[in-house]
């Protein structure tokens, strides 16, 4: 009798505590193999390149690049690839964010072994999967007619480009680091960083890092 191939998984977890005890938990499952991991978003999109897993479980709060901009470039570059995400944050803007972006399944931090296993094993089954803490919230949100109703948040209005120099500015770096890192013009970033500021009606990189660090892009 032929056995089946286990499902290949690829971590994404800035922690390495909480990645190593994630690896643990989950290669203790004879249906599912740890083939990679990832310390960030970038990380994370190469290793989904490299690797081709079934699966990518990733935390939304990370350095360099976030969860929210890897997940569509993810999707984009590795199609067949899975996403789950695993995080803390429990509002409705981060869960239909995750979904809009490709993401398949969302899962809070607090979770049990049990819960993350099933929602592991539905999304790899071609399911959708949400937390019970948040799913009631997001249908009631959807059913309201809230996001198609309300006007765009200043969150919403920045484009992915703009929430990656936004996360870098907060995490310290200058304005040629920041066009090293992304591999564009000093001018493109001080344009990306003059458009975020306007639309966030921000006016100092204190004041954004304030914002960043409120909507979870970078811990204190």
């Amino acid at each position: 009798m032929k056995t089946e191939r286990k499902k290949r998984i690829v971590i994404a977890e800035d922690h390495t505590i909480l990645r190593e005890g994630l690896k643990s938990l989950l290669a203790a499952s004879a249906d599912l193999a740890i083939v990679g991991e990832a310390a960030d978003g970038r990380e994370a999109i190469r290793r989904c390149r490299e690797l081709k897993p079934d699966l990518l479980l990733l935390d939304l709060s990370m350095p360099r690049l976030g969860g929210l901009d890897a997940i569509g470039e993810v999707r984009r570059q590795v199609p067949a690839t899975k996403i789950l995400v695993l995080t803390v944050h429990k509002t409705e803007e981060y869960v239909l964010a995750s979904l809009r972006a490709g993401a398949a399944g969302y899962v809070l931090k607090d979770a049990t072994h049990q819960e993350l296993l099933a929602a592991i094993r539905n999304v790899l089954a071609g399911k959708r999967y949400l937390s019970p803490d948040i799913a009631d919230k997001v249908i009631d949100g959807y059913l309201l007619g809230r996001k198609n109703d309300a006007p765009a948040s200043p969150w919403e209005r920045l484009t992915p480009r703009e929430r990656e120099v936004l996360k870098l500015v907060a995490e310290g770096s200058k304005n040629r680091e920041i066009a090293d890192f992304l591999c564009i013009s000093l001018k493109t970033v001080e344009k990306h960083r003059d458009s975020l500021m306007k639309k966030l009606d921000l006016h100092s990189a204190a004041a954004l890092t304030a914002y960043a660090i409120e909507k979870g892009l970078v811990t204190e």
